[in-house]
């Protein structure tokens, strides 16, 4: 790897090569076997590995990577509840020690710079666990963050854990009145306004903005300041003109308000959002299968009286320690969440496509298991469609409440490509799936994530609101994976599906590619795009498919492989489809070729003999770098399994043929 501007050692420059062995041995493969015979050798070795990845019960689960800040507040929040104990602190801070930087930052994805929050948040899990302001480490770190503006300049989230504590001054917070759960649905900022991660997490912490707790804080943190005496020197004011000058004041009103909120009203609001939130906690004690608003849930109940030992706050807990990953050296890494239902469909298609027979056993289990995971039950999104009748699939364990549009079309995919004992049973599920998924429509033609038309452009202007992505707009990458379920169910001509591609064609940006909103980016974007735009009946000679093979052919490395950083959300320019090569990248960039009819093209041999060349003895791939997105830049996730999936997709196209093409018709 290279050294970035910041110090960080990163992805590689624009596309530039990967290290000179790999470009050796990617050598040695084209001249000593033919592309098809890499391909297939390194298929079947994937296949392998794949299957023997599966659990008993028929599901697949990579780990999902994210950043040390859901370890640091996993501390906090045990700290704060009086549990925290040695093993768990010391397993944490090894885990937290070792994904340090060395100039003493922490990062939200491999390879990238150093981010602030992040590194108080580390730096403050570090001290609960015993690791000395004074030691090299520490002090690298302190050092860091005081040269990029303090506490004070950390995100409005970091400034509330460290409230908790009396660690910074609630009066210097946003005010977040719990009154916002009365808000109806036709109002600017009702809590469906946001989508629904941000949802469950500011609900709760309606309630903890309102209750203001201070729990003794353990150490000062001065070293944290710019200015000990003076932590937050007051800011000057946006222009009244500007949304953000109105926000600010608003902020400022509503800080007047709590002076004068009726004691009664307001302990009325904390409780009808404490009923909101009891109501959506699922049956593994878990919120929404994902960890920040479990964690914030927990908090909000206990302020409110809700001992450790309630049911709910038990089933809460209990839930929290199952996000725990334990390493063989005994660090101990929190997921935010965990994605079976997703890894498992995914898994399917992958080894359905390199040839797997579709009665094979452990395909069967798959969808078995995949079946018993339908969700029949209207959960947060029947407030926009109450006349839809439920049917689909979560990304999780558990959430019922939260199905996903995109994990509900893959699933669908995976299943055509299963021979059932049930047929019938099959049929009725993808039916119910097609049913919620068409009614899940924005006006728009396009397909959100998990609620339909999430665009106000409120809710991104709170102050409150800095912690990333809190809307859940129609995205190219979900259009295109509900577009390419329409047709491979026969509805390629449906109105609803040539909506659904006049959207994905407008949204083509000028070089060809397409916005990825929850893969990095542009690349997975487009990898997902024109298999989608094909199956529904565009001839692979169609302008906007041809401009997607030449964006994809100019952005390939020159080992062969595909890589694109995440620093490609807030400078497209500089990195658009450029970053070191990555197993999971270059499959989907195969994937968008292939569906464009390009097998025989020079491109997609070098990106086979990439793939073969880099494989692993045991049939997997390697990848430390994140291509997966939470929020745009600011939350990244490295999904363990995408590195076998990807590759074994495009391995299987590329030796078998695209999937459905003979059903389908694919255009030419």
């Amino acid at each position: 790897m290279t050294a970035t501007t910041d110090g960080s050692t990163g992805a590689l420059p624009p596309r530039a090569a990967s290290a000179s062995e790999t470009r050796d041995t990617v050598s040695v493969v084209a001249e000593t076997a033919s592309p098809q015979h890499a391909a297939a050798h390194a298929m079947r070795r994937a296949t392998d590995f794949l299957l023997s990845r599966q659990d008993d019960e028929g599901w697949w689960k990579g780990d999902l990577e994210t950043n040390v800040t859901m370890d640091a507040e996993d501390l906090l929040l045990r700290q704060f509840l009086n549990i925290l104990d040695e093993p768990t602190s010391h397993a944490a801070a090894l885990h937290i020690r070792g994904e340090q930087r060395a100039d003493g930052a922490w990062a939200t994805f491999h390879g990238g710079p150093g981010e602030l929050s992040t590194t108080v948040e580390a730096y403050v899990a570090l001290r609960l666990a015993g690791d000395g302001p004074g030691e090299p480490h520490m002090a690298r770190a302190s050092a860091w963050v005081r040269e990029h503006g303090g506490i004070a300049s950390a995100r409005v989230f970091t400034r509330i854990w460290l409230a908790l504590f009396g660690w910074w001054k609630w009066e210097d917070l946003p005010e977040l009145p719990p009154e916002l759960i009365w808000f109806p649905k036709w109002l600017p900022l009702n809590i469906y306004d946001f989508g629904c991660w941000a949802r469950q997490t500011i609900v709760p912490l309606t309630i903890v903005s309102a209750k203001r707790p201070v729990r003794p804080a353990p150490f000062p943190l001065d070293e944290l300041h710019t200015d000990a005496r003076d932590p937050n020197p007051a800011k000057p004011l946006a222009p009244v003109a500007s949304w953000d000058g109105v926000f600010q004041r608003l902020d400022k009103a509503l800080h007047g308000y709590r002076r004068v909120a009726p004691r009664r009203l307001r302990r009325a609001a904390m409780n009808t959002a404490a009923r909101w939130i009891i109501e959506r906690q699922e049956n593994d004690g878990c919120w929404g299968g994902i960890q920040p608003p479990a964690v914030y849930s927990v908090i909000a109940l206990h302020l409110l009286g809700f001992d450790l030992r309630h049911p709910v706050m038990r089933a809460g807990l209990e839930s929290l320690d199952r996000f725990a990953v334990w390493r063989e050296d005994g660090a101990r890494m929190i997921e935010a969440c965990q994605s079976p239902v997703w890894d498992t469909c995914l898994a399917a298609i992958a080894l359905a496509d390199a040839g797997v027979p579709a009665d094979h056993p452990q395909l069967v289990k798959a969808a078995d298991w995949m079946l018993g995971e339908e969700i029949v039950r209207p959960g947060d999104w029947a407030v926009k469609r109450p006349g839809l009748p439920p049917g689909g699939w979560a990304f999780e364990f558990h959430n019922d409440n939260y199905p996903d549009i995109d994990d509900t079309a893959e699933v669908a995919l995976a299943l055509r490509r299963v021979k059932h004992h049930d047929p019938e049973r099959v049929d009725n599920a993808i039916g119910r799936a097609l049913r919620w998924n068409l009614g899940m429509q924005s006006k728009n033609g396009g397909w959100g994530a998990f609620d339909v038309d999430n665009t106000s452009a409120f809710p991104n202007r709170l102050p409150f609101c800095d912690f990333g992505e809190v809307i859940d707009p129609p995205s190219a990458d979900v259009t295109a994976h509900v577009v390419e379920m329409l047709a491979v169910e026969g509805l390629a001509h449906d109105p609803r599906t040539r909506r659904g591609i006049d959207w994905l064609l407008a949204e083509q940006e000028t070089d060809g590619s397409w916005f990825g909103r929850w893969g990095v980016n542009y690349v997975y974007g487009t990898g997902a795009v024109v298999p989608a735009l094909v199956t529904a009946g565009l001839p692979v000679s169609h302008p906007a498919i041809r401009r997607a093979v030449a964006w994809l052919e100019t952005v390939q490395n020159d080992d062969g492989g595909w890589g694109e950083d995440l620093r490609s959300y807030h400078d497209v320019a500089g990195w658009s489809g450029r970053g070191a090569s990555t197993a999971s990248q270059t499959g989907w960039a195969l994937l968008g070729l292939l569906a464009a009819g390009e097998r025989e093209s020079k491109a997609v041999e070098r990106g086979v003999a990439w793939l073969a060349a880099t494989q692993r003895e045991d049939g997997s791939w390697d990848e430390p770098y994140f291509t997966g997105t939470g929020f745009p830049w600011d939350f990244s996730i490295n999904y363990h399994l995408y590195r076998q999936v990807f590759p074994l997709t495009a391995l299987g196209r590329y030796v078998h043929g695209e999937p459905f093409a003979d059903q389908h018709g694919k255009g030419s």
